[in-house]
């Protein structure tokens, strides 16, 4: 049996961070809204969270770096509305697992899920 999985979010548009609590909530165990970076880092920790999805507007590629050395087990997914290739680049290079627009939760959803399966079955 897989255990409920936590999802910790930080989305710096509130209409966009609603429907992706929404979303999500219906899929993972739990889903934790934070305002900041520092909020993302303390919840990841305390909940232990499997997935991670960060707005780049509210971060930088090195802060995904940062959290993808310090949180090997969680699965980042970045979000920005104008995302381009350079970007996705950088961002999978940086440690993310991929990177969509906020507005496509099917999309953040479904990387996540496929994310989150590979990684339990790596570990276990």
């Amino acid at each position: 049996v897989m255990q409920p999985l936590n999802v910790v979010l930080l989305q710096s548009d509130s209409r966009a961070a609603q429907s992706l609590v929404s979303a999500l909530a219906n899929t993972f165990g739990a889903v934790h809204q934070v305002q900041s970076l520092g909020e993302l880092r303390t919840s990841i920790a305390k909940h232990r969270a499997h997935i991670a999805i960060l707005d780049m507007e509210a971060a930088s590629m090195s802060d995904v770096e940062r959290l993808s050395r310090d949180f090997p087990k969680a699965c980042i997914v970045c979000t920005h509305r104008l995302a381009d290739e350079d970007m996705w680049t950088a961002a999978m290079n940086a440690g993310a697992v991929d990177i969509c627009p906020p507005s496509d939760t099917r999309g953040i959803l479904r990387t996540a899920l496929q994310n989150v399966s590979l990684t339990q079955h790596a570990t276990a």
